[in-house]
Order: structure tokens, then sequence, then C-alpha cells
């Protein structure tokens, strides 16, 4: 099954799935795998192979998580993996159907997603220490995650030459490689080009990145999403804000902010990368008091 595992990351990346999906679905198949061969007091692993694989040892592992009360989120991912794994066995006739797609995925509570003022946006982004070749480095995430609203994943992707400080435009890479050109203003370019006078600092020869990664961490190679999530988690905590927020929330900021300024959702949905409008429609839930402002202001019978 291991072998398997490899396969269908390699096929993955043939799709263009981004990197960040690779390693999650690898991930959870790999803990999958884990559950059903566990090793004996001597270290020795059970054989388990792919042809074995029926919806009864799925839903086994699904209860496993409900025990160990892993967040309904990572259940439904880690149930999709698992189908788009047994899916690809399935059309390389290794399996004869699907068994995952027999088990439903755990209903995910809607939920209204955390954003910020404007006021504490201002408050998070002016937190860092610019004293330090970090602190300007953490200032420009910030920035940047707010004047883009990029994926967290998108953020760590970016390299060197993926900004275009003349026509103050970065270069991202969306979810399936599609490419965008996000604007951003003139807090982020000095951001920028302040931490860029100190990347230097952090960087390290031999680090074997192919390409130049816009941010570095300490050991001088890309920032992980995960150390940008704890860069926006850190800060939160720093200026004294009251709510939970992630690089997410950032993004699901500068939706709202934009939306209640006069932004269309149309034109939100193109910055966000979204392949659908109904996926932008739900950062309205946000501005119900605005939208109800500009009905009044515009709607005859109001």
């Amino acid at each position: 099954m291991k072998e398997a595992i490899q396969k269908f990351a390699e096929h993955l990346k043939v799709k263009n799935a981004s990197p960040h999906t690779i390693r999650n679905y690898v991930s959870d198949l790999e803990q999958f795998y884990d559950y059903l061969t566990p090793s004996d007091p001597h270290g020795n692993r059970p054989e388990f192979s792919v042809q074995q694989l029926d919806n009864l040892v799925i839903r086994e592992y699904l209860g496993h998580l409900y025990d160990h009360k892993i967040e309904k989120s990572s259940m439904a991912r880690k149930i999709s993996a698992l189908r788009s794994f047994c899916q690809v066995l399935c059309r390389q006739n290794i399996l004869k159907e699907n068994p995952a797609q027999l088990v439903k995925l755990p209903k995910i509570p809607k939920k209204i997603p955390n954003h910020l003022t404007v006021e504490d946006c201002a408050k998070l982004i002016e937190a860092p220490d610019l004293s330090t070749p970090l602190g300007k480095r953490d200032r420009a995430i910030l920035e940047l995650l707010y004047a883009c609203g990029v994926r967290v994943s998108e953020l760590s992707d970016l390299n060197l030459d993926d900004i275009n400080y003349k026509e103050c435009l970065i270069l991202v890479r969306g979810k399936g490689k599609k490419e965008r050109l996000a604007p951003f203003g003139q807090y982020c370019h000095r951001a920028l080009e302040a931490y860029l006078k100190e990347r230097a600092a952090l960087t390290k020869p031999n680090s074997g990145e192919p390409r130049m990664p816009l941010f570095l961490n300490h050991s001088g190679t890309r920032l992980t999403t995960r150390s940008v999530a704890r860069i926006v988690e850190k800060y939160a905590r720093l200026c004294g804000l009251s709510q939970k927020i992630s690089p997410h929330g950032l993004r699901h900021s500068f939706a709202t902010h934009m939306l209640n300024s006069g932004a269309d959702l149309r034109s939100i949905q193109e910055l966000l990368g979204h392949k659908s409008l109904s996926t932008t429609q739900k950062y309205t839930h946000l501005s119900v008091g605005h939208l109800i402002e500009q009905y009044d202001k515009a709607h005859p019978k109001a």
C-alpha cells in the first residue's frame, strides 16, 4: 500500500494539484496506513494490500477518528483523500469499486469565519518589531496577506521573481496551478522593500531550494504554511486581539472590507481566485448591515 500511496502522490503532481494538497493527502493516507498496520511489541507490522480495502475498514477508521475527537473538517478531508486515492485505483483496475464512496462525509457545521475590523487589522500589521530582520519579514507577510487576500499556501509558494514592484502586482499560483495577478498598495510595497533589504541576513548557502523563495525562515529555507499561521497567531496575541485569527481570517477581512467599501462580488471573486461566485458569496454574510444599507438606498420600494 505504501507504494500505491507514492504513485498516488505522483499522479497528483501530474494533475497539477497544489503542493499543499499533495502534502495533506499523502499525510492523511500515511496515517490511515499506520492505523491499519500497528506495530507489535517487537516492532513488526502486518502486511496490508490495497485489495483489502473495503467500506467496513474505512468506517472503522472513521470511528477511530471520532474516538480520538478529531475535528470534523479534518475527518472530511481524510475521507476525501481516501476517495480520491481509491478512485485512481479503480481507474487502474486494481479495485472494482470505490469503497470510500459508500462512506458519508461528516457534516461540518457552517460557521461565519472570523474577520477583523479595519482598526484591528492595522493594529495586527503594526505589531512586529521593525528593528530586526525577522520583524521586517513578519510585517511584510501581514501586509501581503491583508493587501492581496491570498491563501496561506499561495503566500508560502511565492518566489522573489513573482513580485512586480513597478506595477505593484504579484503573480499568485492558486489551486490547480491557476495563475492570477493580485495588486498591492503603497503600505505593502514599503514593507516588502524594507524586508528585502534585510532578507540577505536570513539567506544561507546550499538551502536546497530550486527557486528563490520570497519568505524565508531562520534556517534560510522557504517558510511553511504552518509557520505563517504561527506568525499571525503570535501577533494577534501580542496586540491583544479578543478573537483567534488565522491567515484565512485575514483573507476574509480583505474580502469583507473590499465589499463594505463598494467593490462588487465579481471583482472580489477575481482577486480571491475563486472558481465560482457562490464561493465568494459567503463573504456577504459578514456584511449584512452594509447590504441592507445598499438595498435601502437603491430599491424603489425599500
